[in-house]
């Protein structure tokens, strides 16, 4: 079991780079943007009379950008509102999936 996840969590350790949350900064104009991400890792597994399984993933949700310029840095974050309105439009999917599941 050891070794499963071992081989599981190796891979997700190779693309935990700050390259990965941070993006590579584009300069133009006196400028300088980096993209920022939010990266999330999960992964599980288990074993029983009949096998073990496992797997594991990683996801990126991109969150903002830093601008660097002369005068100063700043962060700019992506539209709350278009974050909100998609997890409220997620929570009702989920609500009549499980609905429908009761049935």
């Amino acid at each position: 079991m050891a070794e499963m996840f071992r081989s599981i969590i190796e891979p997700l350790q190779t693309s935990a780079a700050v390259k990965s949350v941070f993006g590579e900064a584009v300069t133009a104009q006196g400028k300088t943007v980096i993209p920022v991400a939010r990266i999330g890792y999960g992964f599980g597994g288990s074993s029983g009379s009949k096998g073990e399984g496992g797997g594991g993933g990683v996801g990126a949700t991109p969150v903002g950008v830093f601008e660097v310029t002369e005068t100063g840095t700043r962060f700019v974050p992506l539209n709350e509102k278009r974050n909100l309105l998609l997890s409220g439009l997620a929570g009702l999917c989920l609500g009549f999936a499980w609905a429908r599941l009761r049935r």
